[in-house]
């Protein structure tokens, strides 16, 4: 008897754990059930394009490696969809791609320089600005998108008359620390993605820097009065700037030659003929 009562009570304990059990199970579905839709409420849903398949990387895309899948919308700002097809068909991956996953420019060669062009890498508040150089002008054109210059511009300044006096010229650092963002035709990325623009070996006669509308302003004057500008090349990790620098003309320079060697080269100074 005694048995028959502890296999009862322990089928009754068994389907009061099971009914416990099911009930948490709802409960939790219930849960992730108003939580996916408040999710999908939040974020939307919209219809994007993927691969059907894996693809290695460098692989040229056909239209028969397309299919559609489903994203949020609001993680949607880089995503490709139906409209972008004739984009990405004959493009080459860039890196390789797994099946079903949404696509989005970056997974394309050239995909997002294609899009946005310059402006998605102007940096924000800043404007993109294009100077006519040489190749004694831009450090013999060795400066690449990405490095950090100085612009230096030498004017024909008109007298207290109003009058240009040419044959005496000034010089002065007008920005520091500017960021390059493109030679000819060539950005950072389009070089890392091999892109043959007119930029490389020097071949270039344009810089496009990163400034402000005031810098900008700045520039555009220095070219419409025909001055002479220069970029000079800083290291990579130089951050200073420096203040006070002086306007310099013939003048300014026989007066402080010397003084610029001596502080230069200390170590090889001869001493003073008694």
């Amino acid at each position: 008897m005694t048995r028959k009562i502890v296999l009862i009570a322990s089928l009754v304990a068994g389907l009061l754990a099971a009914l416990l059990t099911r009930v948490y199970i709802t409960a939790k579905e219930d849960d992730f059930a108003r939580m996916k839709a408040r999710f999908h409420k939040e974020y939307g849903e919209m219809e994007a394009i993927c691969f059907n398949k894996d693809m290695p990387s460098g692989t040229v895309v056909t239209a028969a490696d397309l299919g559609t899948c489903v994203t949020f919308s609001k993680w949607g700002d880089d995503v490709l969809t139906q409209k972008d097809r004739l984009d990405v068909i004959g493009a080459r991956t860039a890196g390789a791609r797994k099946r079903n996953v949404p696509l989005r420019r970056s997974y394309i060669e050239g995909g997002e320089h294609r899009r946005h062009g310059l402006s998605s890498i102007t940096p924000k508040d800043l404007r993109a600005v294009s100077i006519n150089v040489t190749g004694a002008s831009s450090v013999s054109g060795m400066i690449r998108p990405g490095d950090s210059v100085d612009v230096i511009g030498t004017f024909d300044f008109p007298d207290d008359d109003g009058k240009i006096k040419r044959g005496d010229p000034v010089t002065c650092t007008i920005l520091q620390k500017v960021l390059v963002l493109a030679t000819g035709n060539d950005t950072a990325k389009s070089i890392a993605r091999g892109g043959l623009g007119t930029g490389r070996e020097g071949g270039y006669s344009l810089v496009t820097l990163a400034v402000t509308p005031r810098e900008a302003e700045m520039l555009a004057f220095a070219e419409q009065i025909r001055g002479r500008l220069m970029l000079t090349l800083r290291r990579f990790d130089d951050l200073v700037t420096e203040e006070d620098l002086p306007t310099v003309n013939f003048s300014k320079i026989r007066e402080e030659i010397e003084d610029l060697n001596k502080i230069r080269n200390p170590q090889d100074r001869k001493p003073k003929r008694r």
